[in-house]
């Protein structure tokens, strides 16, 4: 079973220090990148948080968001008039102005507004953590039913190129003998005497070079080994189908650049396009 990088997962409650809600959504990276947006109230349990994320998520682009909003009895601040007077005893040292601009600068700066914000004590911080565990759990069903979906579309995708592939095998002996009699025609044209043994040599020798019996017979063990990776229990699958897909491609192109007849070269190229459409979607895959 597979499971797609993209998803989106939420959660909410309400508390003694006011309504809690948090979304979690994911996109398709190379790594493991994490991007947050937290209250510094939660910043003692960031490191927790993390751990939770790196054990169940693996790979993908995360951005996680807690939204806090503190009810007022719980949150107080207020001005603190000495550090604000400093503040505009010293700006007026350095410029001019009114009392009211300078104002307006002292109340940005560092302490001159003091924050009582609630202390958390053990208790809530384990129902964030519980919060984010239950976001995560969304995330990642939701992340499996589009696992699902990717997989339909993978595995029709690859048995286009499977029917291709029968196709081009049908071909392949009518090509072989189309060959040896443009060569033989060619060869008569010129109306001069030929040492026929090694005519035959040099013919073998050519034919062998157009030979794709090699390359039908990877290809083919590529595919299996596609649909046998898709079916494995492990989690993470996406770069090793990635491998995959990179060595069906060799196979088909080697194929193409070989086959010296224009019905098969066009049948390549419908395998080009279904695994273009293959790698696309595996960019996707976790």
């Amino acid at each position: 079973m597979l499971q797609s990088m993209t998803g989106f997962g939420n959660a909410d409650t309400g508390s003694e220090f006011g309504k809690i809600s948090l979304d979690i959504k994911s996109l398709n990276s190379k790594t493991l990148d994490f991007n947050y947006n937290l209250n510094p109230i939660f910043r003692n349990i960031e490191n927790d948080i993390r751990t939770i994320l790196l054990n169940s998520l693996k790979r993908g682009k995360i951005d996680l968001k807690i939204n806090f909003k503190i009810s007022g009895h719980n949150f107080s601040s207020h001005l603190n008039h000495d550090v604000i007077k400093s503040y505009i005893k010293d700006l007026k040292k350095i410029n001019s102005g009114t009392d009211m601009e300078f104002l307006k600068i002292a109340v940005t700066l560092p302490n001159s507004i003091e924050n009582n914000r609630p202390n958390l004590d053990k208790k809530f911080t384990e129902k964030i953590k519980k919060l984010v565990k239950y976001a995560v759990k969304e995330l990642v069903s939701f992340r499996v039913q589009e696992g699902k979906s990717l997989e339909i579309d993978l595995l029709n995708n690859l048995n286009l190129i499977n029917e291709k592939l029968i196709e081009i095998e049908k071909l392949a002996p009518e090509r072989i003998q189309s060959i040896k009699q443009r060569i033989k025609k060619n060869l008569g044209k010129l109306k001069v005497e030929i040492d026929q043994s090694r005519f035959e040599q040099e013919l073998i020798y050519h034919l062998e070079k157009l030979d794709i019996n090699e390359e039908l017979v990877r290809l083919k063990n590529h595919i299996i080994f596609f649909k046998k990776t898709v079916n494995e229990k492990q989690l993470e699958k996406g770069k090793k189908l990635i491998f995959i897909s990179q060595e069906i491609g060799r196979e088909i192109n080697t194929i193409g650049s070989k086959s010296n007849n224009l019905l098969m070269q066009q049948i390549v190229v419908e395998m080009k396009n279904e695994l273009e459409k293959i790698k696309e979607q595996l960019l996707n895959v976790l």
